[in-house]
């Protein structure tokens, strides 16, 4: 059972009425008015991202209700959210739309997190539900991590260090490395993270080249960089190949098996997006067959399960879904996340949406409800 508290505010569990979902929810915190909005701080039962709302309890301290929840079932997030105004909802849970259109109130659903793929955005816009994320939190982090997998990588880090473990002191164990400046760092989606990356891999003395069909002309030649003409293009010549895409219908296993063997032999992949771009069993097979000389995920398709062909391979490094995370990017994400949700309840502008302007439900002006 979920036991936050803050301040003199004491959780109650609230009485539950559906036998399935007795212990999911918490009162975090009271509100001094009545008609106070109730936003709801939704997380996974199974991979829980957050232990606790004390930091979006004191963005919305004065202002809302909070209660936390922490769910298994699309019944239970249904049933948790029956009665929210808002919701900051984090990554291992996903709001379809039937569990959408049971949630009469709601208004304003935010993400804890730059991609919104959990969240069935078409229904939330039919349903006048405003949906916002946040993403610029964890530039800094998801694009030092990207680099560091790259580099431990292409250095061939593990196998060197796995031989001094096994008790064996020989430099020829890193065979083959190649210097960095001979070798083509490529970056699939320049937006805010992908940018970044690109930058320090280009200080690193990478040759760098993007694709992003989506990026103006001349983003290129602002930023000192290559850009390929085609997906293929970019394949063709990486011998790095970095993923910073969303997840879309037009992203989801866009590296597959044919992708995968237009990389140069010996080429590397790095995830620091969303598993599902890239076709896991296609890149265990590269990876096993030699194609591919290693790979470095912080995603992967069905989290928290990566493929065992995957964890078997010595030069494959999985971490989990850790790249965004330093102290300061954590509380950055969740102070930006009670903000926006705490704009749109008062009916302001909200900051980040991603499904264009909606009708508002309700509107609440300094407390109340109008």
């Amino acid at each position: 059972m979920v036991t936050d508290r803050v301040g003199a505010s004491s959780p109650s569990v609230i009485p539950s009425s559906n036998e399935q979902a007795p212990h999911v929810i918490a009162e975090v915190l009271r509100s001094p008015f009545a008609e106070a909005p109730h936003v709801v701080v939704l997380d996974s039962a199974v991979v829980p991202d957050s232990a606790d709302a004390v930091v979006e309890a004191n963005v919305l301290l004065g202002h809302c209700r909070l209660s936390r929840a922490c769910v298994s079932s699309p019944e239970e997030a249904a049933w948790a959210c029956a009665d929210a105004d808002g919701i900051l909802l984090w990554h291992h849970v996903e709001l379809t739309a039937p569990v959408l259109q049971r949630l009469d109130r709601c208004r304003a659903i935010v993400r804890n997190g730059v991609g919104f793929d959990n969240v069935d955005i078409d229904a939330c816009s039919a349903l006048g539900i405003s949906v916002c994320n946040v993403p610029d939190y964890g530039t800094e982090e998801v694009a030092d991590h990207a680099i560091a997998l790259s580099l431990c990588l292409s250095r061939r880090v593990l196998p060197a260090a796995a031989t001094v473990r096994s008790g064996k002191w020989d430099w020829r164990s890193a065979e083959p490395v190649r210097r960095s400046s001979t070798q083509t760092f490529g970056v699939l989606g320049l937006g805010r993270i992908g940018t970044a990356v690109a930058l320090r891999a280009r200080a690193f003395g990478f040759r760098v080249v993007f694709y992003d069909p989506y990026r103006p002309d001349g983003v290129d030649k602002a930023l000192g960089l290559l850009r390929a003409p085609d997906f293929s293009s970019l394949l063709c010549q990486s011998d790095i190949l970095s993923i910073h895409t969303p997840l879309t219908a037009e992203t989801r296993h866009m590296v597959s098996a044919a992708a995968l063997g237009q990389l140069p032999k010996g080429a590397l992949v790095v995830n620091t997006a969303r598993g599902p771009i890239v076709d896991e069993r296609a890149l265990a097979e590269a990876l096993h067959q030699g194609h591919l000389a290693g790979a470095g995920l912080d995603v992967v398709e069905q989290e928290p399960l990566p493929d065992p062909r995957l964890l078997s391979h010595p030069n494959c490094i999985i971490t989990p879904h850790s790249a965004f995370y330093s102290e300061e990017s954590l509380r950055e994400m969740r102070e930006k996340s009670a903000r926006t949700v705490l704009e749109i309840l008062h009916n302001r502008p909200a900051r980040n949406l991603v499904n264009g302007p909606v009708q508002p439900r309700a509107i609440f002006t300094e407390g109340v409800a109008v």
